[in-house]
């Protein structure tokens, strides 16, 4: 209510259209509550709903296996157990480049000297 009130004065003529959503026929609070029910979508950053551990509530273990399902792995943001406070795709990567190790069974990378960063150490060796 109080965006339109905003945006119907004068210092907006020059830009403002006709209203795409909800629209004018949307008018009273109710209205407006039972459109964004309606239409309100979760983000596309999901996270969580995967747990991870040896549990009967786990999803995964701790290669990212599937309890009970062989043959199948989980390698996306709903392993990571709580929303990060930016975009999720570099987590992401890091959990497919960890999987794809584990896949192949690679050994866990080595920490690099004096640095505190892992590198793996057959990078470069014609994988």
């Amino acid at each position: 209510m109080l965006c339109r009130k905003l945006v119907a004065q004068a210092a907006f003529d020059v830009f403002r259209g006709e209203e795409l959503t909800p629209g004018c026929q949307v008018q009273s609070h109710s209205e407006i509550d039972d459109f964004i029910r309606a239409k309100a979508v979760g983000d596309i950053h999901s996270v969580g709903t995967c747990r991870m551990g040896t549990d009967r509530d786990a999803v995964v273990d701790q290669a990212l296996r599937v309890q009970g399902v062989d043959g199948l792995r989980v390698v996306d943001a709903s392993i990571i157990p709580r929303i990060i406070s930016g975009n999720t795709n570099i987590p992401v990567i890091m959990v497919a480049e960890k999987a794809s190790d584990m896949i192949r069974g690679l050994p866990p990378l080595a920490a690099a000297e004096g640095t505190g960063v892992r590198q793996q150490e057959t990078l470069g060796k014609g994988l």
